[in-house]
């Protein structure tokens, strides 16, 4: 899961009560289906740091809840108000996230030069999806040899 560090950084998640926040302003369709079909409580999530001086992972999380419906889609103030969507049928979901710990950065470079992370969606070129798919074979890979 992407964040931009000025928004909603691994820090931040880590100062929020019970170091939960909710994973709102998803604008993507195919990220929001992601979400809602495939994240379960309990998953693990790699907090990726992007759209800063040095893009990659800063962390390790757990989906913490069920997807709900985004509140800022009907927020009129909000960047992520959708006027088209309604509260009987709302167009975007969230979850929440618990961050479980900082980790030192991973950063682009160093993930590509893992062959075991070759076809990893967030290193696809043009790739721009806040969520993406992480296999069992790139966690393992991730988390035991990258964050160890």
């Amino acid at each position: 899961m992407k964040s931009e560090p000025q928004d909603c950084s691994i820090d931040d998640v880590l100062a929020a009560p019970g170091a939960t926040v909710p994973w709102s302003g998803v604008r993507n369709y195919q990220a929001r289906n992601f979400m809602r079909d495939a994240m379960r409580v309990g998953d693990g999530v790699l907090y990726f740091h992007s759209s800063c001086a040095e893009p990659g992972i800063a962390g390790v999380a757990e989906v913490a809840s069920t997807c709900y419906p985004d509140a800022t889609q009907f927020d009129r103030r909000s960047p992520y108000y959708d006027p088209k969507s309604l509260r009987a049928a709302p167009r975007w979901l969230n979850v929440d996230v618990r961050a479980l710990r900082k980790t030192r950065l991973v950063g682009l470079a160093e993930l590509r030069r893992q062959r075991a992370l070759a076809a990893m969606w967030v290193l696809r070129a043009g790739n721009r999806l806040s969520i993406t798919p992480v296999s069992a074979a790139e966690w393992r890979c991730i988390t035991g040899k990258l964050l160890a």
